[in-house]
């Protein structure tokens, strides 16, 4: 049975553990910008109004599935259990006697309900395949939390330990299999769909678990950003080249502000000149604080750099339009007002603050998920930052004790000679991207065989393939959706062609 914390001691240790989070993301770098499919920072979504939220889950109904803890252990700890969140739509469904098809979205670093409303590829491609949509949440993130509590399943190393990719994709196999076989849709096939991380699971999937999905769909996978298989600066060279493309005085003009901010930290009361002109919410500790602040900023626009406003044009408009007559940083603090708006204050903390999710993501970036994405010397717009494993390690150690595997990925999973090695054997896997994401550089950019395929364009961002289709998206990124559905049809008809013969 798990157990609830409700004590004075444990909710201390985890208000300690999150100030701890909290410092260190204050004064260490990150080890990779925020995965995701869609932005959690200052490019977040509202959440739909009352009345939109309310038609669009009139069709949602929201099962528990009893979950094993450990799938790869038989210790009898292993044995224990607890309640995975899925969400399923029928309305489309064509029922189990016409084998009529599924399509599973896998959740990822966070909870499952900002995916119902902002992933729409399922919903909108529902009545097409006459399928039934699933979305299963991820151990320990929103309410699929193991050990009955986020208090307890974030308590330590060891309560975490059971939070990993390949925990998560046996979860999805067995949520899969439990539905099937509840509703006697034992030919309907499956189509796994996920996200930026999502992305990943939904890719591996398909390779550990042929038997259970048909295909995959994997929107903004980064799964070469492992182990050096893509060079570190990667993911800062097309946040460059990203700002480059929309103004190259903005451009110039960030790539000075490094060097502006840290020669005014130096100054005699350095640190509340920049505090007062940057209108921060508390008084900058150092130059670091304000310097990551404004990498996060460009980052979260580039990374989501979506039609119809194009965060990067927005930033650039406002750096561009700033007087001539102003320095280089007053310059800066009008990009910074376009993209957040006119605010009180400016929070210089607002990309670290923890959260559930947070804490949840941080553990497996310690664990196995390590982007080792750095700065280059002077091929980018930022300040040379190459990515410090052993820096990381010692993060990761004073966290929780425990030191990241940064081969592990490669090892379970694969990833290099990727051509060579899944030429032979894999199928029905689509790489989808957009080569304005940040995350493309660590991504599937070519045709692997016929059937493991790359499908990019080159103004997309992250994920946006999947997002909620809008009479204002581009013609390239309807085209990019029909290539994706195209080839999925194929999968089916070739399915239900074998089916029908073997019958």
């Amino acid at each position: 049975m798990a157990r609830n914390c409700f004590s004075l001691s444990c909710s201390l240790q985890l208000i300690s553990f999150l100030f701890i989070i909290l410092l260190l993301s204050c004064c260490v770098s990150a080890a990779a910008p925020r995965l995701g499919p869609v932005s959690r920072g200052i490019l977040r979504k509202p959440e739909p109004a009352a009345t939109a939220s309310e038609s669009l889950s009139k069709d949602l109904k929201t099962f528990f599935y009893y979950q094993t803890l450990d799938h790869f252990n038989y210790r009898p700890e292993s044995y224990k259990t607890f309640r995975q969140r899925y969400v399923m739509n029928f309305r489309h469904w064509g029922g189990a006697k016409s084998s009529s098809p599924i399509l599973a979205y896998f959740g990822a670093e966070a909870p499952l309900d900002g995916d119902l409303s902002n992933i729409g590829f399922l919903n909108d491609n529902a009545a097409r395949f006459n399928a039934l949509l699933i979305y299963i949440e991820h151990r320990y993130y929103g309410k699929s939390m193991p050990f009955g509590s986020a208090k307890e399943a974030m308590r330590n190393a060891s309560t975490l330990g059971y939070l990993n990719s390949a925990q998560a994709i046996a979860d999805y196999a067995a949520v899969l299999m439990h539905v099937k076989k509840k509703l006697s849709a034992h030919n309907s096939p499956v189509i796994v769909i996920g996200g930026s991380y999502g992305g990943m699971l939904a890719s591996w999937f398909r390779l550990k678990y042929p038997h259970v999905a048909l295909g995959a769909l994997a929107s903004s996978a980064p799964i070469l950003y492992f182990d050096g298989i893509a060079p570190q600066i990667g993911y800062y060279s097309v946040v460059t080249k990203d700002f480059k493309e929309a103004s190259e005085s903005c451009y110039r003009t960030i790539r000075t502000s490094w060097s502006e901010i840290d020669r005014i930290a130096f100054k005699p009361n350095g640190l509340s000149i920049l505090s007062k002109r940057f209108n921060t919410c508390h008084r900058l500790k150092s130059s670091f604080e304000l310097k990551d602040y404004l990498d996060s900023l460009y980052a979260d626009a580039a990374q989501y750099n979506e039609p119809p406003t194009y965060p990067v044009s927005v930033v650039c408009k406002g750096i561009d339009r700033a007087s001539k007559r102003t320095g280089t940083l007053d310059r800066i603090f009008h990009g910074l007002v376009a993209i957040a708006g006119k605010r009180s204050c400016y929070d210089t903390n607002e990309f670290n603050y923890p959260s559930e999710a947070s804490l949840g993501w941080r553990w497996q970036k310690c664990s196995e998920m390590v982007l080792p994405i750095g700065h280059a010397t002077n091929d980018t717009m930022f300040q040379p930052e190459p990515f410090n494993l052993n820096s990381f390690i010692k993060v990761c150690n004073s966290l929780y004790k425990v030191s990241p595997r940064p081969h592990w990925i490669t090892t379970y999973y694969g990833g290099r000679d990727i051509k060579l090695i899944l030429h032979g054997f894999a199928s029905n896997i689509i790489f989808s991207n957009g080569l304005r994401d940040p995350y493309s550089s660590g991504g599937v950019l070519e045709d692997i065989s016929d059937t493991v395929v790359a499908v990019y364009t080159r103004h997309g961002s992250h994920c946006l393939d999947i997002h909620v289709a809008k009479k204002s998206d581009p013609h390239w990124l309807v085209m990019q959706r029909k290539t994706e559905v195209e080839i999925i049809k194929g999968w089916m008809d070739k399915y239900y062609t074998d089916l029908a013969n073997r019958q």
